[in-house]
């Protein structure tokens, strides 16, 4: 058994697009993976990672074409296999060895996602990516990482964010008075409606008794420092 401490890293999809307006920014993807390796590379840690799919496909243009929203998911599903793809190869381009699995199964692509083998892949030294959600429509991302984080015993969640540097007591983009909460409990996300994670998502986290950390992952060295539990952003638990 490892003593090392297992992580959840949470990105959003968008994160991968950089600031050229393609889906996947090569040279985003790589900076991304420079930053993941550098909290990899401390030897204190079993990473997993979930990425979103929103770079790809939206839930919002599904709804503009009249979609249902159980095939609109399954595109999302797709989309985020294809970033885990894309950001399996930069970790490995960088000999860090890593596993894709996936909840839909594609076989030629990735393996499928089997709990134990996760859990083995990474007391192997392996980061392994999450792709495909859930498996299941109407669940997202966020709720994926906290399913993930229960399943494999990760007590942390690394929710890096796409230019927010914290959970706020409204949105600081359009005001110029939020305050950023250092901390905050389970209970008060839930209660106070805070857009940190979708409701299912944070109540599997307080159920569980999962911390997740909100900072702002474009800051070189913040997923490290995230890691090591340094004062940035905003800490729930």
């Amino acid at each position: 058994m490892s003593h090392k401490k297992r992580l959840i890293i949470k990105l959003s999809g968008e994160a991968l697009s950089g600031e050229q307006e393609r889906a996947i920014d090569p040279l985003r993807v790589k900076d991304i993976a420079l930053e993941i390796k550098e909290a990899y590379d401390l030897g204190m840690f079993e990473i997993g990672i979930i990425v979103g799919g929103g770079n790809i496909w939206r839930g919002v243009t599904a709804s503009e074409m009249g979609m249902e929203r159980s095939s609109a998911d399954y595109m999302g599903m797709i989309a985020t296999i294809i970033n885990a793809l894309a950001l399996q190869n930069a970790l490995e381009s960088l000999g860090v060895e890593t596993r894709a699995m996936t909840s839909l199964n594609i076989p030629q692509v990735a393996e499928p996602y089997i709990r134990r083998k996760a859990i083995s892949n990474l007391e192997k030294g392996m980061i392994v990516i999450f792709g495909g959600g859930t498996g299941n429509p109407y669940f997202s991302t966020d709720t994926t990482s906290a399913l993930r984080a229960a399943e494999i015993g990760a007590k942390t969640i690394l929710m890096a964010k796409n230019g927010t540097d914290g959970v706020y007591d409204k949105d600081p983009r359009t005001h110029d008075d939020a305050v950023r909460y250092e901390t905050l409990t389970h209970h008060e996300v839930l209660e106070n409606g805070l857009q940190v994670m979708d409701s299912t998502a944070a109540a599997l986290c307080k159920d569980n008794d999962i911390e997740i950390i909100v900072f702002d992952m474009n800051i070189q060295g913040n997923i490290k420092r995230a890691a090591l539990g340094e004062k940035i952003g905003t800490v729930i638990k």
